[in-house]
């Protein structure tokens, strides 16, 4: 059912000095700020040979980043994503399987205009687990 990693998300509480740090310390390639009010945050993504790395930032009191800098106010790992297929049939494998699928369990568009779901993170190890429908 997994496909590859398609990328790990850091939520950071300043995004612009965050992409700096890549960029400048790492030499990374950073994409333009992305705003995603139905998720509730502001990405940018530093993009890798072999997958991507995702900085997230609250846009909006009510972001749940927000809830999460409160408990890191440094940042840190926030999830994991994985490409999957067929984001409905691995849906439903995973809740017949007893997986919890978060919010409502339809897929919504995720910042690269894919399908995407997150799994609750009790149910994977203490990770919180984002499903993106490839290609």
């Amino acid at each position: 059912m997994l496909g590859r990693l398609n990328h790990v998300a850091i939520a950071v509480p300043d995004l612009a000095a965050a992409a700096n740090q890549y960029r400048a310390s790492l030499g990374a390639e950073v994409t333009a700020p992305q705003a995603l009010p139905e998720h509730g945050v502001t990405v940018v993504f530093i993009n890798l040979p072999n997958t991507k790395i995702e900085l997230l930032e609250p846009l909006g009191a009510d972001s749940p980043i927000a809830a999460f800098l409160v408990k890191n106010p440094s940042g840190g790992m926030h999830h994991v994503c994985y490409e999957v297929d067929d984001i409905l049939a691995a849906r439903d494998r995973l809740q017949a399987d007893g997986a919890r699928v978060l919010g409502d369990g339809n897929p919504r568009i995720g910042a690269h205009g894919k399908p995407v779901l997150f799994l609750h993170p009790k149910d994977f190890c203490g990770t919180l687990v984002e499903l993106e429908q490839a290609g």
